[in-house]
């Protein structure tokens, strides 16, 4: 019987070894001989021949007990709407009063360098009046967009003022200012279309460049140099550049540095790379030229060689709302396919008469573009000297932006110094001054830093008793700190 299996078990071996000696068995892999290669691959299909024909585990079929739902319901976390806050969130000082060159804080009196009133419109009688005379006559709301039954004579009376004022064939009243931004550059820039736009735009500007889904580029803040290369290298390097609607967008006073756009250059490359130019005025228009008719004005090019020009009316007109103004064909289109236009309710009609009365103002009184160009210049020249701080802002600027002198290296850090300079500025000396505070969908890349906004209601001892208090308290922050 030993004999018998023993010859079993050589025959078997001889067979087995006779296969993997086979031609057809051996296989050569980097240069080494591999013997058995068929048999293996023989042997690994039956096993998976096997484990495909078995039937897969299947759990049976009960309902959940009542104890076990409980359970389950208890282990459930659900995922929260937000992410969680690392820190306290910012909580701005409440304003009791009219945000004029002085306002209200905690039941005290303080200087107010916060608010963009820069005619110091805020409260004017005449506004006042044209508030109530049209609170009598419209009521408070329009209930309705402009295309449907929110058109009120009052709307079509101020497009037909701002158009003449600025000297352009149309405008465009929007409900909201931030609207403008957002809705004029989705309403011409598609997906596809090119725009150019600078680094530090606010951020209406970038949700509406957002909202566009065109092809962003952007380059160095208010750097023509840079500007230059950018559009060279766009349209040296795209074939399909002259199928495609492109864009240069900027601001006029930027309102993250408060620097001023060279407008004069930007026309020069807008006409030889063949681009179009939108132009934000919210913080020059009435501010900026010898009849405060923006940075077009100011630097001598006329109104027709911009394509697109939009403007904040909650600045130096102190009203709300928004206007877009330019060529008929401009303006059309805006009515059409504009979102913050179409699909929002018109602007109260006091605040149309009020934005009226402002340009009356303006118009009748240039005195006061004299007193906020000294204003400027006096503060400027006050806090160049700053301690620790430096100006970045330009000279005619309405808004003085200063910045630290050596950063820490972290932008929180940087923001947490700054917060403490305006706080004690706000409590030892009652001046209020804001830092500019971002929020986590603002992709501004400029560092951070505390914006004065100057009006012609200042008062040399309100610009005065500004320059001192800064000078004093960053002495003392920035003084401990380093």
């Amino acid at each position: 019987m030993a004999e018998a299996v023993m010859n079993f078990l050589n025959t078997t071996l001889g067979w087995v070894t006779g296969a993997l000696d086979m031609p057809s068995a051996r296989a050569q892999v980097f240069g080494f001989q591999i013997g058995g290669h068929l048999f293996i691959e023989v042997f690994l299909l039956v096993v998976i021949l096997f484990l495909l024909s078995q039937k897969s585990y299947k759990p049976p079929k009960r309902p959940l007990t009542n104890k076990e739902i409980d359970e389950l319901c208890d282990e459930w976390v659900p995922e929260p709407l937000i992410p969680s806050l690392n820190e306290e969130p910012y909580e701005p000082p409440v304003l009791e009063s009219a945000a004029g060159p002085h306002t209200v804080i905690n039941g005290k009196e303080v200087v107010n360098f916060s608010s963009a009133n820069y005619l110091g419109l805020v409260g004017h009688k005449k506004l006042l009046d044209s508030c109530s005379s049209a609170l009598d006559k419209y009521g408070v709301g329009s209930c309705g967009p402009r295309g449907f039954y929110g058109t009120i004579d009052v709307h079509l009376d101020f497009e037909a003022r701002i158009a003449k004022f600025l000297g352009t064939p149309d405008s465009i009243l929007y409900p909201f200012g931030f609207s403008t931004m957002f809705s004029a550059i989705p309403a011409f820039s598609k997906k596809g279309d090119i725009i150019v736009a600078d680094e530090g735009v606010h951020w209406a500007i970038q949700n509406g460049l957002y909202l566009s889904r065109s092809t962003v580029v952007y380059f160095k803040h208010n750097d023509m140099k840079s500007l230059r290369e950018t559009l060279e290298n766009i349209t040296s390097k795209n074939k399909r550049i002259d199928k495609l609607r492109r864009y240069i967008v900027v601001e006029a006073v930027y309102q993250n540095s408060g620097q001023i756009a060279p407008l004069d250059e930007i026309i020069k490359l807008k006409e030889k790379y063949k681009f179009r130019v939108l132009l934000d005025e919210s913080n020059s228009f009435g501010v900026l030229g010898k009849s405060g008719r923006g940075l077009t004005e100011y630097s001598g090019v006329p109104i027709e060689e911009l394509d697109i020009v939009t403007a904040d009316m909650g600045h130096a007109l102190a009203a709300e709302g928004g206007f877009c103004t330019g060529s008929t064909r401009v303006i059309d289109h805006q009515r059409l396919s504009s979102s913050g236009y179409v699909f929002s309710a018109s602007l109260p009609p006091y605040l149309a008469s009020a934005a009226i009365t402002a340009i009356d103002i303006l118009e009748e009184n240039p005195e006061l573009l004299s007193k906020l160009k000294n204003n400027i210049s006096v503060l400027w020249k006050e806090l160049s000297k700053i301690p620790g701080l430096k100006i970045t802002s330009s000279k005619e600027s309405p808004i003085v932006y200063l910045r630290l002198e050596k950063s820490t290296g972290s932008q929180k850090d940087d923001l947490c110094l700054l917060e403490k300079i305006a706080q004690r500025a706000l409590e030892e000396d009652s001046v209020f001054v804001v830092v500019s505070h971002r929020s986590t969908l603002d992709k501004c890349r400029l560092p951070v830093g505390i914006r004065l906004f100057v009006s012609a209601g200042h008062s040399e001892s309100d610009l005065w008793r500004a320059s001192e208090s800064l000078k004093k308290v960053s002495a003392q922050v920035l003084g401990g700190h380093n």
